[in-house]
């Protein structure tokens, strides 16, 4: 049966420092490079129906270094969250007005709301199931949470529940008729950075 396999980009300066990164385009680090070329050994060789990808660069790079760029499709739908007026924030900085502040359960003022997210994940999953076999996915650490959520079915919130570093490979996939997450957030990273 199909599976969707999640590539989150490897490590950037905002992404080091905690900063919420929605649509700035920075670049990865040294280390975010690093562990984008390890990548490639992760996926095995595997062969994919479809390859989709962010269109920003950290993503890009991510993909191009990973060895799958040649089969790689922009997909806006891939987009990071757009934070808004919280874009380059971190969340202690949000706390210092807001104590209890979170993007999961606060609204995003000038931004994109969970739920908004949610949706551009369960397009991404439309898509990706009326593939004739597997999909990669090279895409960000919220947008990528929420998306297997909705995969489980459940709402876009519960994206909250699931960790995902950077430079990882999880994998979406079934139980007979029913969406499992088969593996989650495998670390790529061989060397020490």
């Amino acid at each position: 049966m199909t599976e969707i396999v999640l590539v989150r980009h490897g490590e950037t300066e905002w992404s080091r420092s905690g900063q919420h990164t929605g649509r700035t385009d920075v670049p990865l680090t040294e280390a975010g490079q690093r562990q984008a070329d390890q990548i490639a050994s992760k996926l095995g060789g595997r062969e994919f129906a479809a390859v989709w990808t962010s269109p920003l660069q950290r993503a890009l790079e991510t993909g191009r270094r990973s060895g799958l760029s040649s089969a790689a499709e922009i997909d806006t739908d891939l987009l990071e969250w757009d934070y808004g007026i919280y874009e380059g924030t971190t969340t202690a900085d949000v706390r210092r007005e807001t104590p209890d502040w979170t993007v999961w359960t606060h609204p995003i003022t000038d931004g994109e709301s969970v739920e908004s997210v949610g949706s551009r994940a369960d397009s991404v999953i439309s898509r990706a199931l009326e593939i004739d076999g597997d999909t990669c996915l090279f895409a960000h650490g919220h947008f990528l949470r929420i998306l297997a959520a909705r995969w489980l079915g459940l709402p876009a919130q519960a994206g909250r529940l699931l960790a995902l570093n950077t430079a990882t490979v999880s994998t979406l996939g079934f139980e007979r008729e029913t969406h499992v997450v088969r593996y989650w957030n495998e670390s790529c990273h061989l060397i020490d950075d």
